[in-house]
């Protein structure tokens, strides 16, 4: 069984994406391996308009969707930590569930602390943990960039332990 996941880091100005494909072998022994297909950003111009700016996210992730035709999407959950651009990643993160809707696709959400306790052992871990972690579980030779899609896979992955 192969399982396409998509995972999701919100932002307005960038949207982290990447995916991997998780296929469990049932021989006498369960065995199952994780690979990445893709991974890279959808970006918004700041001097756009807010509606302009929600287009696009709208547009590309239909594209992304269309590529690569997950079974599955992960998306980070939101975290408040400052007023104003919680505001407008809940505006970009309201985009992504109309998307996903529109597509019927399932989607599962991770908190930051989820994430960084599937991949490192312990919630507070940070970022560069985290990066090292999906490097390796992917067998990468570098930690890939930006950060946006590196923790793009880290959603993913995380939701790949939980099949």
């Amino acid at each position: 069984m192969e399982k396409r996941i998509l995972g999701l880091d919100p932002g307005l100005a960038t949207l982290g994406f990447g995916v991997i494909t998780y296929t469990q072998i049932s021989n006498k022994v369960q065995e199952t391996t994780v690979n990445m297909l893709d991974f890279g950003v959808i970006k918004t111009s700041a001097d756009a308009e807010m509606g302009q700016r929600l287009c696009t996210l709208f547009d590309d992730l239909h594209t992304v969707i269309e590529e690569f035709k997950p079974d599955l999407v992960a998306i980070e959950k939101l975290f408040f930590y400052r007023m104003s651009n919680t505001i407008l990643v809940a505006q970009a993160r309201g985009v992504l569930i109309l998307v996903l809707g529109q597509c019927r696709l399932p989607y599962i959400e991770f908190t930051p602390a989820q994430i960084k306790q599937a991949l490192t052992g312990y919630g507070n871990a940070d970022k560069s943990e985290v990066q090292e972690a999906v490097a390796r579980e992917l067998d990468l030779d570098e930690i890939p960039k930006p950060d946006d899609a590196a923790d793009a896979l880290a959603v993913a992955l995380t939701a790949s332990y939980q099949l």
